[in-house]
């Protein structure tokens, strides 16, 4: 059975290289799922749920923003956070929402609340990806 190369790479370190059977993200368009042979395109990534199917298995990561590159063998993901379930902390996922959120009631210039809308996506990232496994 064809696989594609999944690589998951942030500005610190190269989090995943595996060759896997599926990957299905959170793009610009809506999720993405991408087999092998898929048609390349290069997209950009939103915060959310990265779900790897490998073996039959499927795990999950959160994700923020960032680009993906699709060739017809491989998937290339550059992401300012890659995070498996495990490595997940709820509490501090949740104490992000609420600065974030508490932060949004302040006045802050459009760049500030971008930002800080980008760290509230990321963190409720977070807890959509350990809840879905824990509740699941």
């Amino acid at each position: 059975m064809a696989t594609l190369k999944l690589e998951i790479v942030t500005p610190e370190e190269k989090i995943y290289s595996e060759d896997v059977d599926m990957v299905t993200l959170p793009g610009s368009e809506g999720e993405l799922g991408i087999y092998p042979k898929h048609v390349p395109v290069l997209t950009t990534l939103k915060p959310g749920e990265l779900r790897v199917v490998k073996d039959g298995r499927e795990t999950a990561m959160a994700v923020g923003e960032g680009f993906v590159e699709i060739k017809a063998d491989g998937v290339s993901v550059l992401t300012d956070m890659a995070l498996e379930s495990e490595k997940i902390d709820i509490a501090a996922a949740e104490k992000a929402v609420e600065r974030a959120q508490a932060a949004m009631k302040e006045d802050h210039t459009a760049e500030e609340v971008a930002a800080i809308q980008a760290s509230l996506q990321k963190a409720l990232a977070q807890l959509h990806v350990k809840r879905r496994r824990h509740h699941g």
